[in-house]
């Protein structure tokens, strides 16, 4: 019976400890602090991301829609690899600020790149032309540099323009940028990102480039594919 009251009294205590990690109450104006799961701070209020009612896409023609079509199904392909990508940067970028020794730092640079290189290579020689320009745009809208500047950093100058002057007899530059204010296949793609995170198809990575989707959508309203 003793052992059946301490189990029921230590079964309370998990439920009030669990409710406190939960919400919080101040002692001097009764805000009610929440505390979000993964995070460590109570907060009063929770940011929630912006969210996007999308229309039915219109064409103006079957060609139209074709080539939307097989835009979003290369670019569903390839924007894991640039994902990827990005997060390779940061984890590379965080240990790098460790390291204190030049030797050492280019050392640890090079094994990284040979691991990427070793791990991904072969998948990414099966990519098709457009599959991998539409990779170098995402690359630059994941970490803000183009496939060029980073080459050029992991790597040397010269082998940047060696990669860039091999992709150019592919008609690829790995110098391209991704603009989706300016060019509107790119903005096509954001398109296509926005609807595949908002599906839960691709797990959401913000860009780091300064633009907002939903001016993007005013600025391309009505043009052809972009009807919604």
């Amino acid at each position: 019976m003793k052992k059946t009251v301490l189990f029921f009294m230590a079964l309370f205590l998990m439920i009030v400890v669990s409710g406190q990690n939960q919400e919080q109450e101040t002692d001097t104006i009764g805000e009610t602090l929440i505390k979000v799961q993964g995070d460590s701070v109570f907060q009063s209020s929770i940011s929630l991301r912006e969210a996007y009612v999308f229309g039915k896409l219109k064409f103006d023609s079957y060609e139209e829609k074709l080539k939307y079509y097989i835009l979003r199904r290369k670019t569903l392909k390839v924007y894991p690899y640039a994902k990827l990508a990005a997060e390779r940067l940061e984890e590379l970028n965080d240990t790098l600020l460790l390291i204190k020794k030049k030797s050492k730092r280019k050392k640890y640079t090079k094994e990284v790149q040979k691991s990427i290189e070793d791990e991904f290579s072969e998948k990414l020689k099966k990519f098709t032309r457009t599959e991998g320009q539409i990779l170098v745009k995402l690359v630059h809208r994941q970490t803000g540099n183009t496939s060029f500047d980073l080459v050029k950093e992991l790597r040397s100058g010269w082998r940047a323009f060696w990669y860039n002057t091999t992709a150019g007899f592919f008609d690829i530059t790995i110098k391209a940028e991704y603009d989706p204010v300016n060019v509107h296949e790119d903005y096509l793609i954001e398109d296509i990102l926005q609807r595949a995170f908002a599906k839960g198809k691709l797990e959401r990575q913000e860009s780091v480039l300064d633009y907002e989707y939903g001016s993007l959508i005013n600025k391309w309203k009505g043009t052809a594919s972009t009807k919604n």
